[in-house]
């Protein structure tokens, strides 16, 4: 699976996986993922949006080799480094793109526009905002864009350039 290319592959996590799908949601990848998502729901999913199934299920996996990628353990930190390894993911090119509670891709969105929407201190000290088409949440760099990023460092990936 490995030379697949980051901008054609979609993903369906079985239910097991939600850490896993947030954290590839952070990193810009298609990821759907939900209760309904395990055995047949979940081949059913992958099989009519032709997605990779990610799954620590062995009987999906066996049943399905060239749509799958079985999840080895049980630690999201080693999932996520698993998928991206095996599917030659680079997790930096489109970091913090999707919205990590409904999978849409964010759109960018003017300060003006935000200007109800988000904390006071949020408003005065930022200057780049983005929305959700689905859940209309917004989005913003902060702190936590730093920590997503340390941790990504942690597991072994360098952003470009580094």
């Amino acid at each position: 699976m490995a030379d697949a290319g980051q901008q054609e592959l979609k993903f369906a996590a079985d239910k097991m996986l939600g850490r896993l799908a947030k954290w590839l949601r952070i990193i810009g990848q298609d990821v759907i993922y939900g209760q309904h998502l395990s055995g047949r729901g979940l081949v059913r999913a992958a099989t009519q949006e032709r997605r990779v199934m990610l799954t620590r299920d062995r009987r999906i996996s066996r049943h399905n080799p060239d749509r799958t990628v079985f999840i080895r353990d049980d630690h999201f930190r080693a999932q996520l480094k698993q998928v991206v390894e095996d599917c030659g993911l680079d997790p930096f090119a489109g970091l913090l793109t999707r919205c990590v509670e409904c999978n849409e891709p964010l759109q960018p969105i003017t300060k003006d526009q935000v200007r109800d929407t988000v904390p006071p201190y949020v408003f005065e000290t930022q200057e780049v905002f983005s929305v959700c088409p689905g859940c209309r949440r917004v989005f913003w760099p902060a702190t936590h864009q730093q920590h997503m990023m340390d941790e990504l460092k942690r597991l072994g990936f360098a952003p470009p350039g580094n």
